[in-house]
């Protein structure tokens, strides 16, 4: 009886999940502050555009950013639910860990450098970027062997503000007019949607996931205890450094692309939980399509929210994550 109520409930979650995921992409394409709304849509698509620009605005402008705000918040959502389950710590974050304030000076560099401002320099600074705090993060617990996974957290908070503060050095030393730019881009945005971003973004998540899915059973194991792993045959630190190399990778593209977006990788893994338990790889389906919708609808409302301007997804989510974080934190 339990069994079939569970699967029921997984039935159901799994066909809500589906079910957002396509009005999501039905209904956000039609919001913009141009005249493109969901009637002139649903006629680009069934049949012809009214007017040929409506196709540009639909095709160029619209669909590229739907597109890149579900990779964004799919990739930083499974990126979180890794780290949750690969530190057992239910805070852990890509933001709070420092991995975000990484990539982010890596592209802050790049943006500001002569001669490298172009799409191939952009995602490896900032996977350079993520790399250097993971390994800063890594080599400040490497003394207790593993032993404390809990200082992982607290290593990756104090590395992510050493990292931010080198990052608002080197703006404030930058010239100004590029300065300004970088600065209201680290808040992020979604703006740069396009062709280029995409075809560096999806490969990353896509590779990221399977991996990801592929070392489920041994995350599945290490949730237990360390000793419980090991006895199982996992190799724990090595499975530790592999998931925080792909979520650094998976951060650095979004990042480079879309900016700092905190607090998703907090939130959607945490929401996604109390439906569908802790086991790996329900977790990360459900948190990537999760993740993903939500993004699209921050980005949806930054774009529709105050009339002729955009707010940043970063400081929506980073407003929305602060209360979640902190009412998370009465429950603990």
């Amino acid at each position: 009886m339990i069994s079939s109520a569970h699967r029921l409930n997984s039935k159901l979650t799994a066909a809500l999940l589906t079910g957002l995921v396509f009005a999501t992409f039905v209904f956000a394409i039609g919001f913009g502050v141009s005249e493109v709304n969901h009637q002139a849509v649903w006629q680009c698509v069934i049949a012809s555009c009214e007017k040929s620009i409506y196709q540009t605005i639909l095709y160029d402008i619209r669909l590229p950013r739907v597109l890149l705000g579900f990779l964004a918040g799919f990739g930083l959502a499974i990126s979180g639910a890794l780290m949750q389950n690969v530190t057992r710590n239910p805070l852990a974050d890509p933001y709070l860990f420092g991995i975000v304030a990484g990539a982010g000076l890596g592209a802050t560099l790049a943006s500001l450098l002569p001669q490298s401002i172009h799409f191939v320099s952009l995602p490896l600074a900032a996977f350079i970027g993520a790399l250097a705090a993971v390994t800063l993060v890594l080599a400040v617990i490497a003394n207790n062997n593993w032993r404390r996974v809990e200082h992982l957290l607290l290593a990756g908070v104090a590395v992510s503000f050493l990292l931010s503060s080198i990052t608002s050095f080197t703006l404030y030393m930058g010239e100004a007019f590029a300065s300004n730019r970088v600065i209201f881009w680290l808040m992020g945005s979604l703006a740069r949607a396009d062709t280029t971003a995409l075809l560096w973004i999806f490969p990353v998540i896509l590779i990221a996931t399977i991996i990801a899915f592929s070392l489920a059973r041994q995350l599945d194991a290490l949730l237990l205890s360390d000793e419980s792993a090991r006895t199982l045959g996992v190799k724990v630190a090595r499975l530790r450094i592999i998931v925080l190399v792909i979520c650094a990778a998976s951060t650095a593209v979004i990042v480079s692309y879309c900016g700092g977006i905190g607090f998703v990788g907090l939130m959607i893994p945490h929401i996604v939980r109390s439906y569908v338990g802790i086991t790996t790889g329900k977790l990360l389906i459900g948190s990537g399509l999760l993740g993903g919708c939500f993004l699209v609808w921050v980005d949806v409302l930054a774009r529709t929210a105050l009339d002729g301007q955009e707010i940043p997804i970063g400081v929506i989510t980073s407003a929305m994550g602060s209360v979640f974080f902190l009412l998370l934190m009465r429950k603990m």
